[in-house]
């Protein structure tokens, strides 16, 4: 299935084709908006060359910065994103070899196989592992015993909590509404009564 994430037809058709990168927008997508995160690894390939694990994993890690950095910039911190994709990229080169899709289709694993493997990986937390196991139920085919469980609540049908959820321009909108409607409640539960 194509993924409509970004708005970029390019950048989008480099997410549905090249696992890494897929793997890599996710790992970008905090702090910015998720069509810039999503779009990073194709202005990565534009800047390297390649968005492959053994490429980014060997990379000096100064001229990684660097493509990071130029404008528009991959991300609004640089430095440490750029060293994350690179931790993240040497360890599918290290326990993966090298084949990100691996992590989802290695050994016919469950959600729960699939969750454990996401979330041992540099920058994938328990929510960016549930949100990328629904992205891979939701949209990319993955059908492991479990994945729902897994990566509840993300997985719910007709929900719109995440970028498992976008699939076209009205989707993302409806996306970025429930985010906003959960930082104004986490908002208002803080302010004292």
């Amino acid at each position: 299935m194509a993924l409509h994430i970004t708005a970029d037809p390019a950048a989008d058709e480099l997410l549905t084709d090249n696992p890494l990168a897929l793997l890599i927008g996710m790992l970008l997508d905090q702090q910015v908006a998720m069509e810039t995160a999503f779009s990073g690894p194709l202005k990565l390939r534009e800047r390297i060359g390649a968005v492959d694990a053994a490429t980014i994993a060997d990379a000096d890690p100064e001229s990684l910065v660097e493509a990071f950095r130029q404008t528009p910039a991959i991300h609004r911190y640089p430095g440490s994103m750029a060293a994350r994709v690179q931790s993240l990229c040497q360890r599918i080169e290290q326990d993966w070899d090298g084949d990100a899709s691996a992590i989802w289709t290695r050994d016919a694993p469950t959600g729960a196989e699939v969750y454990a493997r996401l979330r041992a990986l540099p920058g994938f937390g328990e929510q960016k592992a549930k949100i990328f196991l629904a992205l891979l139920g939701k949209q990319c085919g993955f059908d492991g015993d479990g994945w729902r469980e897994a990566s509840v609540p993300y997985s719910e049908d007709g929900s719109h909590r995440s970028v498992a959820d976008i699939t076209s321009p009205e989707s993302l909108t409806r996306v970025r509404e429930f985010k906003r409607e959960m930082k104004a409640s986490a908002k208002a539960a803080k302010q004292p009564g």
